[in-house]
């Protein structure tokens, strides 16, 4: 019994140790019981090897941070919409973890064609936006391609029943904040998706499209990461502005976050197993501001693509 505790604590400290080789050194993984583990890829699917690098990574990865679901931040397959192409740029590179009974939530990214939202292993269900729980977390899985007025209610509908008693994670593709050159930020998506979050308290907003990795400082209460780099990658294309937190544009990477009450740690790995970024996110409720959130000051905005299913929950 004793040698088993002294083991245990071993391959604990092992996990600590090689999941913060390059990061904060004093940064690992609590592994606490009943916690939300996940692992978070963008811009993935081109089939390449540098995508098969950063998916081999992940099983390294996940012999030691053993999270339990994948979310993907949209382009999921560049490589076009028949059989092969699926298998190409995602089945085949991430089989070992679809062979682990890993699960798989996408997003659609403007590479994406909306029959992905068929695709049995992307969990979509035939939507192309959707929430779910998970432990003490509610996740909201949004379509930034075309965040029609119809969306835009379903979203503030979700996030104000989902209450303020556990976090509020959403993700999909287009980001609100960037210092990246290519695409830079959203605008006009901020203008519509920004009030809603700040007025119902969303924690942390996750989106890819740029092909770098990118952490903000926390705008008006709320962390956005950019990982757009887990199989693209444009080199040097981050210019840091005041709002960078940290950035990271020389190699593909992947995030692994474990959420365990009101903590949220995240880790950012290369396709090398360096990590160049780590940290901890500390949950507070914000008070809502004071009345609606500005309704009207934005229009409804979309993107010259046909609208996708209809938001589900489960």
């Amino acid at each position: 019994m004793r040698r088993r505790a002294v083991l245990a604590l071993l391959v604990s400290a092992v996990a600590a140790l090689v999941l913060s080789a390059g990061g904060a050194a004093d940064f690992g993984f609590p592994l606490q019981a009943n916690s939300v583990r996940l692992a978070v890829i963008g811009d993935m699917g081109t089939g390449e090897q540098p995508q098969i690098d950063v998916a081999r990574q992940m099983v390294k990865a996940r012999s030691v941070f053993p999270f339990e679901f994948v979310i993907t931040l949209g382009d999921n397959i560049y490589t076009g919409s028949l059989p092969s192409d699926f298998d190409k740029a995602f089945a085949v590179p991430y089989k070992a973890l679809l062979d682990a009974g890993v699960p798989f939530y996408a997003t659609l990214g403007n590479h994406d064609k909306t029959n992905e939202r068929f695709y049995k292993p992307f969990n979509m269900n035939g939507a192309t936006y959707y929430a779910y729980k998970k432990g003490n977390v509610r996740f909201f899985a949004l379509d930034s391609n075309y965040m029609d007025l119809k969306q835009t209610a379903w979203v503030e509908t979700q996030l104000r029943e989902a209450g303020n008693g556990g976090w509020k994670i959403c993700y999909f593709h287009h980001p609100l904040y960037s210092s990246a050159r290519f695409h830079g930020p959203d605008i006009d998506l901020r203008k519509v998706l920004e009030p809603l979050f700040v007025k119902y308290g969303v924690d942390v907003v996750l989106s890819g499209h740029e092909h770098v990795y990118e952490r903000m400082r926390p705008q008006q209460g709320i962390y956005y990461f950019i990982e757009g780099a887990s199989g693209s990658l444009r080199v040097g294309n981050l210019a840091p502005s005041t709002m960078t937190a940290k950035g990271f544009d020389t190699d593909r990477t992947f995030m692994m976050i474990e959420i365990a009450g009101n903590d949220l740690y995240f880790q950012t790995t290369s396709r090398a197993g360096v990590a160049v970024d780590s940290g901890v996110i500390h949950r507070t409720i914000r008070p809502a501001p004071g009345g609606a959130a500005r309704p009207g000051s934005a229009p409804a905005r979309s993107r010259p693509r046909a609208a996708g299913g209809m938001g589900v929950s489960f």
